[in-house]
């Protein structure tokens, strides 16, 4: 299942997190390590980069945060990053340097590469977004199986059993995710892929495609 491997779908230069992901082959094995990541990362920010604001919250001196948005930690927020009015960010949330996070945009146990926008009424939970990977407006990760079974991520005949119950999206680099789709539990989309708006999408999209619904998924040209 090589599209899932980290080495393919990230560029790891782009994210105050690259050493999260050593000595792991997929991005989901990070999942349950994002918190205590961030508290070990945090304690070594530079203060005169990084302010600290509450318990366990690291915000770049250059980044905005609205004042009506809510920022649990742990939870670093990086350089130029920008949170945007009512977003709710509930903890374990790295949010990468030039980072949009909108309007009513729900973040949870989530890694945004730099660059990453997720500008409108988002949620996005146990899931980690690539450099510029960008979901439209409505778009969101489901990150529990409805029937509350493990998730497994499944590539044709090919099946990798996660052990993990929460498990969103793994979005490669420069991903388009348009308006209104969902993204079911154990969705990982290659690098440079688009998704059509109010899609349903399921499993491994491979890299440089296009989804346009279950069954048609076209490369792009």
């Amino acid at each position: 299942m090589e599209t899932a491997k980290i080495c393919n779908l990230y560029t790891l230069e782009e994210t105050i997190a690259k050493d999260l992901f050593k000595d792991h082959t997929y991005p989901w094995e990070v999942l349950p390590e994002i918190g205590a990541f961030i508290l070990k990362l945090g304690a070594k920010l530079n203060p005169e980069e990084y302010e600290k604001r509450g318990e366990n919250v690291w915000v770049h001196r250059t980044a905005k945060v609205a004042p009506t948005a809510f920022v649990n930690g742990p939870a670093i927020i990086g350089k130029e990053a920008e949170v945007r009015h009512c977003a709710f960010i509930r903890g374990s949330a790295i949010v990468g340097e030039g980072a949009v996070v909108g309007n009513s945009t729900e973040l949870k146990n989530v890694v945004l590469f730099n660059r990453v926008q997720v500008p409108h009424y988002n949620y996005v939970g146990d899931s980690i977004l690539g450099y510029r990977a960008h979901m439209g407006a409505g778009s969101i990760t489901s990150n529990v199986k409805s029937d509350k079974t493990l998730v497994v991520v499944k590539d044709r005949e090919e099946q990798i059993a996660t052990g993990l119950k929460k498990f969103g999206a793994m979005l490669g680099d420069n991903v388009e995710v348009g308006c209104n789709s969902v993204l079911n539990p154990g969705t990982v989309v290659g690098k440079g892929s688009q998704i059509y708006p109010v899609s349903c999408v399921r499993g491994v999209i491979a890299p440089g495609s296009i989804y346009k619904r279950q069954g048609e998924i076209v490369q792009r040209h």
